[in-house]
């Protein structure tokens, strides 16, 4: 399957990098099945960064059934609990559960991080964050959180966002 990645610059050797905010899926190098959420991330963190460029790169990689078949994979088909929960919490920095080598499931695009806000604040209850969630675009992102799963990502190309 075919994976893309967002950034100023072009990953071709993708690797972990300490974080200085906290992520959806925790620590991880960062990628998604949709182009054009690629393209959108690579801009925005282009401006973000004050560069010039933008880049998408591109990647293959297993089919997630096989890559659940050698790795430790969490796998969120939906906005749930047990997402809410564990983006809650990684987010906040107070996740201490199984470490996975890849997380894949939804992410939410940057309306819905007022809804989060909202939920983190305790305006929101669980239900009423999810039902919210459920009628936005929700895109996805596999996170590859290990070096041993960074092994399974095999370079493609790149394109100018």
């Amino acid at each position: 399957m075919e994976l893309y990645h967002g950034s100023s610059v072009i990953v071709e050797k993708p690797i972990l990098v300490p974080q200085q905010r906290t992520l959806d899926f925790g620590r991880g190098f960062y990628t998604t099945l949709y182009k054009e959420q690629a393209i959108v991330f690579a801009q925005k963190v282009g401006a973000r960064r004050e560069s010039e460029k933008s880049f998408v790169s591109v990647y293959d990689v297993a089919a997630l059934e096989t890559l659940k078949c050698e790795l430790a994979v969490l796998e969120f088909p939906s906005p749930d609990y047990d997402w809410l929960n564990f983006i809650f919490e990684n987010r906040n920095g107070s996740y201490a559960g199984k470490e996975y080598d890849i997380v894949f499931g939804p992410v939410a695009n940057d309306v819905i991080y007022r809804t989060f806000i909202a939920y983190e604040d305790g305006i929101l209850t669980k239900d009423e964050t999810i039902s919210r969630l459920k009628v936005k675009k929700l895109y996805n992102q596999m996170t590859f959180c290990t070096e041993v799963a960074l092994s399974y990502l095999k370079y493609t190309g790149n394109f100018e966002a």
